[in-house]
């Protein structure tokens, strides 16, 4: 992970941040607050922990997500969103959600925003 010195334009930078299959999900799903590794893995369905892994690793770096380790046995990791990066972009995931809402109901797929629970955010 490496932000380019060379771009065309900021948007660039922050396709960069959340480009792949998983980043924008994991953003998401972290829109309803902090919550464990183990739990995060549950809830995207699909996703390896080392995926999972790999992508928090670099929302970090880029700061858009942190962590907050708790002491004790076992030890306790929770993910959250960062202030005022990570809560900024899920702007951005609202109006993508919303668009990938009104293509599924356009498009007679209705039934699966039903099946998943998908209510718009």
């Amino acid at each position: 992970m490496k932000i380019r010195n060379d771009y065309t334009c900021p948007l660039e930078l922050v396709h960069d941040m959340i480009k792949g299959k998983w980043k924008p999900i994991i953003l998401w799903r972290l829109r309803l607050g902090a919550t464990s590794l183990s739990k995060l893995e549950h809830d995207i369905e699909g996703i390896t922990q080392k995926m999972l892994l790999e992508h928090l690793k670099e929302l970090m770096e880029y700061g858009l997500v942190d962590k907050n380790s708790h002491s004790g046995y076992p030890l306790h990791v929770e993910y959250f969103l960062t202030e005022p990066m990570g809560t900024q972009i899920l702007e951005a995931l609202r109006i993508m959600q919303h668009i990938g809402i009104e293509y599924l109901k356009n498009n007679g797929r209705e039934q699966e925003l039903i099946s998943k629970n998908v209510i718009p955010d």
